[in-house]
């Protein structure tokens, strides 16, 4: 992650950047972006403070779809940190059959792994689609290649025999030359041509006496050489795969993967959701299903309190890394979580449940909101879909009384009900017929959420 992008980033922008994906919650805004604020003022501290200074974990309280996970969420990708979520609820207390709890941060640096591979491969781009177009141009060339034998170390991973390099000669040179200039003018790019890429499975050995396989490319750290495989396809496919091939060349696995370790560490941002569900009842009988949520919470204690977990690619301490929980907290209270847990939450926020007019602003005001995306959606088979206010107020009005009436999915309902409405219109939407207009509005919404028309049942997951 950058570290200008978080020195440019105040609270108050962090909380405008929410704004264009989330409405309302104003006070869970401000509390992830201070939180995320303190990651660039800890940097900014003496180092012997640095140690000191441990992130003020987060608490958010409030019905489902109303932006909890959206709102972490956001904010890891605002400043491209490693985030992952888990749901509290699919843990058990060390001993019972579930999910370790060291698998939420060997989860975190499996995400920092991809997002740091990724940013590099973006890196390497340009030289990568440099080394593609000159492998593109010698598989287009078509001369035969003399093979020359790969040392036997290498052929027991399965690696093929190389190609020596070809003549360079005036004729050779010319035919390049040309084969280059019909690729820039995409004069070539459905013609077929063969090249080799490497093949997608791992090298895998039977180990003695145990039945079990194992990958010799992970137990050698990647130093096995990668077998290659021929394959037929048209040039602006084989454009594509020799770009990945190149890319993933030029990135230094193990740079990747120290990285990924700081990227975790020091900006890795975990969500925990559900922490409800394993919140006691206050039963006080000491046994029963309290003592094995009890459990569960006192497996994620260390991690929250700040542990060195191991994982494949190195340890990692949590001492620095952001915890987001949430919950209903219909049944239990944040008190009935045992009071270590509790107090590395210091900071509490409540959501508030949607309104109408929250929902209109959903629908319309927020980056690609719903009903953009439909209409974008049915503009593929030439559907003009349009929506008048009262049409949007209609749909958010039947999406509020939907949630009061039975479940409150809140913003979720809303997936739902756009679904559910233009049902009939995406069904007979397709082939060849000139462009349909379609003007959603209050009658149209009335006509089809209502009644026998409405079965809202088949689009709630």
């Amino acid at each position: 992650m950058s570290q200008y992008v978080i020195e440019q980033l105040t609270p108050l922008q962090i909380v405008k950047k929410l704004d264009e994906f989330i409405v309302g919650q104003d006070a869970a805004k401000r509390a992830v972006a201070v939180a995320l604020r303190n990651r660039y003022r800890r940097s900014r501290m003496p180092e012997e403070l640095q140690r000191e200074f441990v992130p003020k974990n987060i608490l958010m309280m409030g019905p489902t779809g109303v932006g909890k996970t959206e709102i972490a969420r956001r904010l890891a990708r605002l400043v491209r940190a490693p985030f992952v979520k888990v749901e509290a609820s699919k843990f058990t207390e060390v001993g019972y059959v579930g999910r370790d709890v060291e698998s939420i941060i060997r989860d975190l640096v499996e995400a920092a792994v991809a997002l740091v591979k990724r940013e590099q491969i973006e890196s390497v781009g340009p030289k990568a689609d440099d080394l593609a177009e000159d492998m593109l141009v010698e598989a287009l060339l078509g001369l035969p290649k003399q093979k020359k034998a790969a040392n036997p170390i290498a052929a027991m991973f399965g690696a093929q025999p190389q190609p020596a390099p070809p003549p360079d000669t005036e004729e050779l040179r010319e035919r390049r030359a040309q084969i280059r200039a019909d690729l820039a003018a995409g004069l070539l790019e459905e013609a077929e041509v063969t090249i080799e890429v490497p093949a997608t499975d791992k090298p895998m050995t039977l180990m003695p006496g145990s039945g079990m396989e194992i990958n010799l490319g992970d137990m050698l750290g990647g130093g096995a050489p990668k077998r290659m495989v021929s394959r037929t396809t048209t040039v602006a496919v084989a454009r594509l795969l020799l770009r990945q091939a190149a890319a993933e060349q030029l990135v230094d696995d193990d740079a990747v993967n120290t990285e990924a370790i700081v990227r975790a560490q020091e900006h890795g941002i975990v969500f925990i959701d559900e922490i409800d569900k394993i919140a006691g009842g206050g039963s006080g009988g000491g046994h029963g299903p309290d003592v094995s949520r009890e459990g569960v919470q006192r497996d994620i204690l260390p991690i929250v309190e700040g542990t060195t977990v191991t994982t494949k690619y190195g340890s990692v301490n949590t001492d620095h890394i952001l915890f987001i929980a949430a919950g209903a907290f219909h049944l239990a209270r944040p008190e009935d979580l045992i009071p270590e847990l509790q107090g590395r939450f210091p900071v509490r926020v409540a959501l508030e449940s949607l309104t109408v007019d929250d929902f209109v602003r959903i629908l319309t005001q927020t980056r690609a909101a719903l009903l953009e995306q439909y209409k974008a959606l049915l503009a593929v088979d030439a559907v003009e879909l349009s929506f008048a206010d009262d049409g949007v107020r209609a749909i958010a009005q039947a999406a509020f009384d939907e949630n009061e009436s039975t479940e409150n999915l809140g913003a979720r309902r809303l997936h739902g009900m756009v679904e559910c409405l233009l049902e009939d219109l995406a069904f007979h939407a397709g082939g060849d017929h000139p462009v349909v207009t379609c003007n959603v509005d209050a009658a149209y919404v009335q006509s089809r959420l209502k009644g026998e028309n409405r079965d809202m049942g088949k689009f709630i997951l």
